[in-house]
């Protein structure tokens, strides 16, 4: 079965962004993350498929 998650570390991997990045910027720019666990111990990851569509979205325009 594939990975569904990615972590807050792949997931800033993945696009090529900074950890802090993710933590501050994704769920403003619509990177929802689903928390895992409570408290301090949560962890925080996001859906692979959602990932992959939020990039597709922040494609420009053909010129």
């Amino acid at each position: 079965m594939p990975e569904q998650f990615m972590s807050v570390k792949q997931t800033a991997s993945y696009l090529n962004m900074s950890v802090a990045w993710v933590y501050r910027e994704a769920p403003r720019v619509g990177l929802v993350p689903y928390r895992f666990g409570s408290g301090r111990n949560a962890k925080l990851q996001f859906k692979v498929s959602e990932v992959q569509a939020w990039v597709k979205q922040q494609r420009l325009p053909a010129t």
